[in-house]
């Protein structure tokens, strides 16, 4: 039993909690920002370039595609090479919505912790005993 409960121990330890919770709410983060990339972002740069789907964006390199073929079906012809971009700017738009995000937080976090640091580090200014020794050295040196 010496097993179960170090195990128990350790999984109930506020670390392993904290992280636990961390990668369920980061889970569900990245479905949001995932949310945000194709549902918001994407129609909106599809309009400037004309494309309304990134994923079917590519460059043929070797071999006899035909023209407007979806990429899945352009992958299923023998012997073509192909260099798919499209989902590539899909998925770096993606990642640099979620760094944005996670840069903002952790800035204001890092403004929390500032204006916290400050209010501890600034004196209140001489305790009550300071001010009575305080007294009671300058009666001394007369």
């Amino acid at each position: 039993m010496g097993f179960v409960k170090e195990f128990k121990e350790f999984a109930i330890k506020g670390s392993v909690m904290d992280l636990a919770v961390g990668v369920i709410i980061g889970g569900a983060f990245g479905k949001i920002i995932d949310s945000v990339v194709k549902d918001l972002i994407m129609p909106l740069i599809s309009a400037v370039i004309g494309s309304v789907d990134f994923s079917n964006m590519y460059v043929v390199l070797k071999g006899e595609v035909t023209a407007n073929l979806a990429l899945e079906d352009a992958r299923k012809v023998p012997h073509a090479v192909i260099f798919a971009y499209g989902n590539f700017i899909t998925v770096a738009i993606n990642f640099f919505l979620l760094a944005l995000a996670v840069f903002m937080l952790v800035k204001g976090i890092n403004a929390m912790k500032r204006k916290q640091e400050e209010a501890v580090a600034a004196p209140a200014g001489p305790s009550n005993e300071e001010v009575l020794l305080s007294e009671i050295r300058d009666l001394l040196k007369k």
